[in-house]
Order: C-alpha cells, then structure tokens, then sequence
C-alpha cells in the first residue's frame, strides 16, 4: 500500500468515513472477521471488520459483540492507556453493523509468551494490560491477542467477550499475578469507582456498568494485579 503523510484524526477518520473494501476473511476467527481497506479521498489503510451478521449465537452474551470492541476501545482511550487500537461502529459495511478496527502490523511469530519470554523491555505495558483485562473482565485473552508493532507498541486486540456483570476472567496473562498496582495507574483509573464514561456505559447494560465499578472499587482496596487462585482461568486455545 502507497504510504501516505498523516493527517490530524486520520485513523478515526478513515475508519469512520472511508469507502469500505472487503479483501478477504481472515481464518482461525471463532467468528466470521474481514480484512477490509478503508479508503477515503487519496487515503487507504487496512482495517478489521466485525459484523454483527458473523457472530455465533453465545448463551452468555447477547448478540452484537461489536459494540463490547468499540466499549473496550474507549475505555482504552479513557484510561489513555493506548491498548486498544482505533475501533468504529459502522453500520453501511458490506455484511451490515459491525465493528471496523485499525489493522496492526505486527510480526505474526510474537504473541505473549514469546514477548514476556523474549522482550522484558515489554514487560510493563503487558501488566497494564493485565490490569485493563480485570477492570473490562475480558472472557478471551489469549496469547495471539497481544501484538507488538515495528514501533515497539504493545496492541491488545479481540475484545468482544468483554464487561460481563459476572466475573469471568479467562486470560494467559498471570505472570504477574500479585504484584502491586503503580501509584499512576491508580490514579488513572480511581474515576471509574464512581462514575463509567458515557459511550462505554451506552454500550454494554447497567448491571455490566455497575459490575465495571466493583471492580475498580476493589482494585483500589487491594492495589495489587488480579491473582488466580484457582488455575483455571485461562482461555483455549491459550494462542
């Protein structure tokens, strides 16, 4: 793809506006997930197509998990803790409603082990994101959800199964599992004790909303990353 010079909002932008192409479905998707190109005037870059018509039928989540990727991105962006890549709701896609997320250019051969195994300089932003996993109560972690860019970025991705009112916790993420929670992120997150931010709390339902804030709230009685006594809260496939 032709490199283009960026533009203020370009990514926002493109994936809320551009032209939508479908390219190809991407394989090894529990649900049916497009690579897409966004064009918009002499601008294009790929992106990640979510629709709602591709969803499998879930006996604990009501259809419609697009919306939870467009709620995780903002909670991402309230935190601003740069987790989530740029993530829209469209609804004139080819296949109908559906999420449209920022494609990532990573190394396919890096997941979580190989980065927590390889790359310690990883380390610090891989326990935010277990942090962001507890507060969002992400049901899917796995390993190949975590992918770092040529910049260095470290990208959490596929957060459909996320905000459930019942703790649900299933990620790979335990390698730092106790340790104590940095004074900064306390702060980051302290707001949400008391109040979620409006486009997260109109996208999941109030019990879910209510559910978030517990959870911040016992974060900050125990500041330490969650712990699994239990050894059982893992996803599958783990990668």
């Amino acid at each position: 793809m032709t490199e283009h010079e960026p533009c203020p909002g370009r990514e926002l932008t493109l994936l809320a506006e551009g032209h939508v192409e479908l390219l190809g479905r991407i394989l090894h998707s529990t649900n049916a997930t497009f690579l897409v190109q966004v064009s918009c005037r002499d601008d294009a870059a790929w992106a990640v197509y979510k629709p709602e018509a591709g969803e499998r039928p879930l006996s604990d989540f009501e259809p419609g998990l697009y919306r939870r990727e467009r709620a995780a991105y903002l909670l991402s962006e309230r935190l601003s803790w740069g987790i989530v890549p740029a993530t829209v709701i469209r609804e004139d896609c080819p296949l109908g409603s559906g999420s449209l997320q920022w494609f990532v250019d990573s190394d396919v051969r890096e997941h979580y082990f190989t980065l927590y195994a390889d790359a310690p300089e990883t380390h610090r932003a891989l326990a935010q994101m277990a942090l962001f996993d507890y507060i969002a109560n992400n049901t899917d972690r796995k390993s190949g959800h975590v992918l770092r860019d040529p910049d260095g970025h470290v990208w959490g991705i596929d957060h459909g199964l996320c905000f459930s009112a019942g703790f649900k916790l299933r990620t790979v993420i335990w390698d730092f599992a106790g340790d104590p929670i940095p004074d900064a992120l306390l702060e980051d997150i302290s707001p949400l004790a008391d109040a979620v931010p409006d486009g997260v709390a109109e996208l999941v339902d109030d019990m879910e909303v209510t559910a978030l804030r517990h959870r911040v709230q016992r974060l900050l009685r125990e500041p330490v990353l969650p712990v699994d006594p239990t050894g059982m809260r893992y996803p599958w496939p783990l990668v």
